[in-house]
């Protein structure tokens, strides 16, 4: 339409030729471009040095994806714009703007060294979705160590196996998520997979559910509890744009799991344009990515690339048809979602369901919609 392409950031397929054909023609000046949008502690010396498989990116330059995503809009007029919204299964709502998403970061970042946690120590992120989930990551970023996260619908063997192979020193967990009505035992999940062995010292976990949960001496401590003997400043530290920002695991459904090592400045360049052109933020929209913060999707497109461009995002614990088939064009109507991205299977459980849900709603703010995971089959489209 032409009133969306006015605005648009990539205005029609002539526009988006001339981008394509910059990046192709010439990679390192158009990743350059992009890149000196972002905050950098030394600018880097090459662009990328290629010697396949093995890529470096952003060479000698020095780097913090805290700082980029929280930081910088913390400290400027963002500062009191909502960078998140949360709604629970069972219906709480809360939001944190971008100051104090920064104060919390903070917080959990002294947290995590207080525990024994420095640059390069592996971290198991394993919760439900939960603003406190991307404190987590940002806060592992903030120090230069290296997050894992594993979905919270995953069993103690698949988080047993996980710890194994990146020898992690800490577990970040929650007594227990909502998942249609139920609650999901996270916390029992992680002591089922810390049985016998393991390189894991320290266990933080976060109170959600209210659930009876053991606290094991020595090893577990409360979320809450530990940012009593804590202060909210943590100053930044830059570190190689090849440092390690997270390694993120395949499903392990064709064996034994392959973690994927990203680093953080191309990671972060990567996410930071892909975000930026392909939903086409604008300074008002709320961008909801309904992925959990589990997949890859979920750290790209629901934490580190919309943050990183000082967007509002909408975040949602629960399952998409609870307690009934209408719940998320009841959310997309009650805060007035402009940028929705969600999944081809999603899609085709909500035409099994019926257009009747959605016409319950008023749907008239969305603007953009988009899909991953899967090529999207013409029905659903």
């Amino acid at each position: 339409p032409r009133e969306f392409s006015k605005l648009a950031r990539v205005k029609n397929m002539a526009d988006y030729r001339r981008l394509y054909a910059a990046s192709v023609k010439n990679p390192a000046k158009f990743w350059a471009s992009e890149a000196s949008e972002l905050q950098w502690g030394r600018r880097w010396k090459s662009v990328v040095k290629w010697a396949p498989p093995f890529a470096r990116w952003f060479d000698g330059g020095t780097i913090n994806a805290s700082e980029n995503c929280v930081d910088r809009h913390a400290k400027g007029p963002r500062r009191n714009k909502a960078a998140i919204i949360w709604e629970g299964e069972p219906g709480e709502k809360r939001t944190l703007t971008y100051g104090q998403l920064h104060r919390e970061v903070c917080l959990f970042a002294n947290v995590l060294k207080r525990n024994g946690v420095g640059a390069g120590d592996r971290v198991i992120i394993y919760m439900p979705l939960i603003p406190e989930a991307a404190i987590a990551m940002l806060a592992c970023a903030r120090i230069g160590a290296v997050h894992s996260v594993i979905f919270g619908g995953f069993s103690a063997d698949s988080i047993r196996d996980r710890i194994a192979d990146c020898g992690a020193t800490c577990v970040v967990t929650a007594d227990g998520g909502y998942r249609r009505g139920a609650i999901v035992p996270l916390k029992h999940n992680v002591d089922a997979a810390l049985a016998g062995e393991t390189t894991v010292k320290r266990v933080i976990v976060f109170r959600r559910a209210n659930n009876e949960i053991h606290i094991q001496e020595g090893r577990d401590v409360w979320w809450h509890r530990e940012l009593d003997y804590v202060t909210a400043d943590c100053p930044v530290v830059h570190h190689d744009s090849e440092h390690p920002l997270f390694i993120l695991y395949t499903s392990g459904s064709t064996g034994k799991p392959k973690g994927i090592l990203h680093t953080t400045g191309g990671y972060l360049a990567g996410t930071y344009a892909t975000t930026k052109y392909i939903f086409d933020l604008r300074e008002d929209d709320i961008y909801w990515c309904t992925a959990d913060v589990g997949w890859i999707t979920g750290h790209s497109y629901l934490v580190y690339g919309p943050l990183s461009n000082g967007a509002t995002c909408l975040m949602y614990e629960g399952a998409p048809n609870w307690p009934d088939p209408d719940r998320f064009w009841r959310i997309i109507q009650n805060y007035g979602v402009t940028v929705f991205y969600t999944a081809p299977t999603a899609i085709r459980a909500f035409i099994k369901w019926g257009d009747e849900w959605l016409e319950k709603h008023d749907l008239s703010s969305l603007r953009l919609l988009g899909t991953v995971g899967e090529p999207i089959n013409p029905e659903a489209w």
